[in-house]
């Protein structure tokens, strides 16, 4: 609904320029905005006004308009001080404007709640085609979901940025569904548009939050459809993208559904089969029990794509003391990580690991 706010603002600017001073009052005759502090008017006579038949009437030296909103019913009540033609004239053109911008918010408000409920999969196949044609929603067009994850609950600064980049009359739709993430729904102008241009365009409102709103995001973005009613749909794969992304590639800020890779796998096992699989690989020595060095020597390893030489230079060590470290390593697991295919045990055992991590931190 509009605010209380945006309609004294409307109304102040109006009397700038015409130099009347104008009261907005409910139908019960309270006070919504004005551009006077004390009202001369009484409740009594207002509620009177609102239930009369006549659209506009001079009362008691003023000018009552009634201004309606959806289906003919009255929404407030415009006073404009003074009497004439010249008053009365540009009471209407101001409930005119009241009229319009109240079409306009609500007009706003229900789209944004068909949104919300599209995203989490409230509404019936029919309802959805129903209610995109009344609120002018063109059904079939390109669209993709992205998750922007906040730090801050909230984030009213980074919703404004991402409303100003991302224009509602070029068919997006930004809300939210929980306290740290906004959703934008982009509808993608060319039909040639590929996941390239997706990524581009994540990274693009990663680099923007981060300059304008100061705030450093982690952004989502599910599969792009084609037909309004798959809306739910990206979004699901987006907040997997979401998931995934910090369970197994942390240091990344920008997760794409279609590039999850086998963390989209171990993602979607039963916890008893990964944890199985722990103990298959680990017989000797858990993983959670190694320390920093090893841990900063087994990533910088797979880094380098198992090279001992750059993962010697880049850990600043003799490449005897890296050998040393990589033998250690086999004794206490009994995988060595020289070999591809221990590499890729090793490798695969620690995103499980990782996995298993998550799922123990977010039990109930």
């Amino acid at each position: 609904m509009i605010s209380n706010q945006i309609i004294k603002s409307s109304i102040e600017k109006l009397k700038e320029i015409t130099k009347i001073d104008f009261s907005v009052r409910s139908t019960d005759g309270s006070v919504v905005a004005s551009t006077r502090s004390e009202e001369d008017v009484d409740d009594d006579t207002v509620r009177q006004f609102a239930i009369s038949p006549a659209d506009s009437q001079e009362v008691q030296g003023h000018h009552f308009f009634k201004v309606m909103g959806e289906e003919g019913a009255t929404e407030y009540v415009l006073i404009a001080r003074g009497a004439g033609e010249d008053v009365h004239m540009i009471g209407r053109i101001c409930v005119s404007q009241l009229q319009d911008l109240i079409m306009a918010y609500r007009e706003r408000y229900d789209k944004t709640n068909f949104i919300q409920n599209l995203l989490l999969d409230n509404l019936l196949l029919v309802d959805i085609y129903n209610r995109a044609k009344k609120l002018r929603i063109a059904a079939e067009k390109n669209r993709i979901v992205f998750i922007v994850e906040t730090r801050h609950e909230k984030d009213t600064e980074s919703m404004e940025v991402l409303r100003n980049m991302f224009s509602d009359d070029e068919g997006n739709f930004i809300t939210e569904v929980d306290e740290k993430s906004i959703i934008l729904v982009q509808e993608l102008e060319n039909p040639d548009d590929d996941y390239d241009v997706v990524e581009q365009t994540a990274n693009m409102i990663r680099d923007t939050l981060n300059t304008e709103a100061m705030t450093d995001v982690r952004i989502a973005a599910g599969t792009i459809i084609h037909d309004i009613s798959q809306v739910s749909r990206s979004y699901k794969e987006a907040r997997m993208a979401l998931n995934v992304g910090k369970i197994f590639y942390s240091a990344e800020r920008v997760h794409m559904y279609n590039k999850l890779g086998i963390g989209r796998l171990i993602y979607q096992l039963p916890e008893s089969l990964c944890r199985m699989f722990i103990k298959e690989v680990f017989t000797k020595q858990q993983p959670d029990t190694f320390d920093d060095e090893t841990l900063q020597t087994i990533n910088m390893f797979f880094e380098n794509n198992l090279n001992v030489s750059e993962t010697a230079r880049q850990l600043f060590v003799h490449r005897n003391t890296l050998v040393y470290r990589l033998e250690k390593l086999y004794k206490s697991t009994g995988l060595d990580i020289r070999r591809f295919d221990d590499a890729l045990t090793f490798k695969i055992a620690l995103m499980v690991e990782n996995y298993l991590h998550y799922l123990d931190g977010n039990q109930v």
